[in-house]
């Protein structure tokens, strides 16, 4: 298993442990798509806690307003919107993204 030790492989060369890789260029440019990934997942964290709230916010409005807790036509939009766009995964996805707007069914 990698660790943060550089592994020693045959011959004497020095692998890095966070790429996997000997070559330089080749770690480089890993390193940088990595940087480029954890940017990318720092956005979606945000994006997903302002879209929880934001769907909370809408599902306390609705019930304060005599509504219902659900309107599953919009859950059926949002799921088919990901499906379509993302496949199987797409519907996964969604189902937690609803989830995380208005707690277990």
């Amino acid at each position: 298993m990698a660790t943060d030790v550089a592994e020693q492989q045959p011959g004497g060369a020095a692998a890095s442990a966070d790429t996997g890789t000997e070559a330089q260029d080749a770690s480089d440019r890993i390193t940088a798509m990595r940087q480029r990934i954890d940017e990318i997942d720092n956005a979606l964290i945000q994006l997903w806690q302002e879209r929880a709230a934001l769907s909370q916010q809408v599902g306390a409005t609705r019930l304060a307003s005599g509504g219902t807790r659900l309107v599953l036509s919009r859950e059926r939009e949002i799921l088919d919107r990901f499906r379509a766009a993302l496949g199987a995964d797409g519907t996964q996805l969604a189902l937690l993204i609803l989830r995380a707007g208005r707690g277990p069914l």
